[in-house]
């Protein structure tokens, strides 16, 4: 039994959620997004929560349950809330600027790194060394925070690079006599 999957999601203050056969659409303040869930389960919508029951006792159906269950929660956390990941920059001369919608990174390269905001997304640079991005899809977010990230990923010797903030970098010892 999906421990996650029995519990109904209870949809926060603001947030309404629609049904029509295996799609859920949730609104909320910060916008609208859709998840269609496979034929292993059955949403059901009841006084203010959504609730997630397998159709069988299939393995498929048991894995679908709890994914679709934390698929669910998710939109009504992102139409809410939204989600947020930072990302902070260490290294002497590595630099964040927003110039429009592009993303400057000075990175230690020969030249500087622009990167697109995408769609859906917002990316702010509140310091130099800091990079925020937020958006209401958290696979988005978290994606385009590793795509920023994968320009210069932290070293273990000197701990320079792009990393998210509170991230623990194993460092190294150098080379000895």
């Amino acid at each position: 039994m999906s421990r996650i999957g029995k519990k109904p999601v209870e949809l926060p203050k603001g947030v309404t959620a629609e049904i029509k056969g295996q799609t859920i659409e949730v609104k909320g303040p910060k916008g609208s997004r859709s998840f269609t869930a496979t034929d292993d389960v059955d949403l059901v919508l009841e006084e203010g929560a959504v609730s997630v029951k397998p159709r069988g006792l299939s393995k498929r159906a048991r894995q679908q349950w709890g994914m679709t269950r934390s698929m669910v929660s998710n939109l009504a956390t992102g139409v809410s809330e939204g989600f947020k990941r930072e990302l902070e920059i260490q290294g002497v001369g590595y630099r964040a600027a927003m110039q429009g919608k592009t993303l400057k990174l000075s990175l230690g390269y020969s030249h500087e790194v622009n990167f697109e905001t995408p769609e859906g997304v917002t990316i702010t640079a509140p310091k130099q060394t800091e990079i925020v991005v937020e958006g209401i899809d958290q696979q988005l977010v978290g994606q385009v925070a590793a795509n920023i990230r994968e320009w210069r990923q932290p070293e273990p010797y000197k701990g320079k690079g792009i990393r998210y903030k509170g991230e623990y970098v194993f460092r190294k010892e150098g080379k000895k006599k």
